[in-house]
């Protein structure tokens, strides 16, 4: 492996003293990304914004109220303060003028101002795929995410999401699972994980990853921060990945953001007659790369295939019985009782062989007694042909 895959970004060190008037800015409500653009443009640094007074603000381009926001938030805030409390929570911060900004979000139209971070970011996870979806998503749904989410991580492909329930939560964990890496975008502060249950999924991800998000510390999930989440989603990736979506759904609106930004979309086609895949089939109606396995996405892509691809564990069945049972259990769940049916096996012995399989990991339990074939859908891709990476 280079070291530029290895390499990681080192939290923001650069103009030692301005780090801390920028993170101190993001607390003033009433300034956007555009606005901290001007002012950047027009004071040679963000200490000298930070002791502006309300007419150099307004003659940098703030209006008269944004201006006078500032002047009455300051008082409030210490700038080394906040530099402490980043440091206690174990988070760091990326000013939009840093070098190690990443350069793939300073392309789109609003940039964050501040990126917070806690976990790593590396060189590699420019080569980062979006996996996103609805958070009520089908046993058919959870498990495309799990296979194709685990197929890209195989293949040194970072997985970035939301974090949200379902799928998001669904393509984080299978990421992990595989050993690879993957971001998760939240809407609130660092400090704040939403939904709660994914508090430990969140300390896994920082682990092999990082949570990454341009709210402060401090910031509770609204529902005005999502959509703004959802842009640095697709920023952040070369191609955008729906697996399953209503056709009104933030998913959608992610997508929304991915044409914008000129980012990829792919879609996985699911059943006419399900609102969870009416979205999804209609993205691919209107373009959207139809997606049946990772070959698809990585070919789209130009997505050279490392040869030091992350190793599935070789495991094979040891008897009869569990050929038999192997053979009958598919991607779709089968219920035990259609296996027993389907194997003329004794109910007891197929109950104690399922469990087996399981701690094999060659199945996989997605309901009450309901059985999926989990070992033939982490394969590992084999390029079609070597292309260079285009994007």
């Amino acid at each position: 492996m280079s070291s530029s895959e290895t390499s990681s970004i080192e939290p923001d060190r650069d103009a030692a003293g301005d780090l801390k008037y920028w993170v101190s800015l993001t607390r003033i409500a009433g300034l956007g990304p555009k606005k901290f653009e001007a002012l950047a443009s027009s004071f040679e640094s963000m200490e000298a914004v930070w002791h502006a007074d309300i007419r150099e603000l307004t003659e940098a381009g703030l209006d008269r109220g944004a201006a006078q926001g500032v002047a009455e938030a300051r008082p409030s805030i210490d700038p080394d303060e906040e530099m402490e409390k980043l440091e206690r929570a174990g988070v760091w911060a990326i000013s939009r003028n840093s070098p190690a900004y990443p350069s793939a979000l300073g392309e789109i139209f609003d940039p964050p101002a501040v990126l917070y971070v806690r976990g790593s970011i590396r060189d590699a996870d420019a080569r980062s795929v979006a996996v996103i979806g609805t958070r009520s998503p089908t046993t058919y749904g959870r498990e495309v995410t799990r296979r194709l989410a685990g197929d890209l991580a195989r293949n040194r492909v970072t997985v970035v999401s939301g974090m949200a329930r379902g799928v998001d939560g669904a393509a984080h964990q299978a990421a992990l699972d595989a050993g690879g890496r993957t971001i998760a975008v939240l809407g609130s502060g660092l400090d704040t994980i939403y939904p709660a249950e994914h508090v430990s999924l969140a300390r896994e991800i920082t682990g092999q990853g990082a949570l990454v998000s341009e709210f402060p510390l401090g910031t509770r999930p609204d529902a005005r921060n999502f959509p703004r989440r959802n842009r640095i989603i697709s920023a952040l990736s070369l191609g955008t990945l729906v697996v399953e979506a209503p056709f009104k759904s933030g998913a959608m609106l992610t997508v929304e953001h991915a044409v914008q930004q000129n980012r990829d979309v792919f879609a996985v086609p699911g059943p006419i007659l399900s609102e969870t895949s009416s979205g999804t089939n209609w993205l691919i109606q209107q373009g959207a790369k139809l997606v049946t396995d990772v070959s698809d996405i990585l070919d789209e892509l130009s997505i050279v295939v490392l040869g030091d691809q992350l190793p599935l564990e070789s495991v094979s069945v040891d008897n009869e019985i569990e050929k038999k049972l192997i053979d009958v259990i598919a991607a779709e769940p089968s219920h035990i009782d259609d296996v027993t049916r389907a194997t003329g096996l004794a109910s007891s012995v197929v109950a104690s062989t399922l469990s087996l399989l399981e701690l094999k990991g060659l199945v996989r339990q997605t309901g009450p007694m309901q059985y999926v074939r989990a070992r033939e859908v982490e394969a590992v891709y084999s390029p079609r042909e070597s292309k260079p990476l285009e994007k």
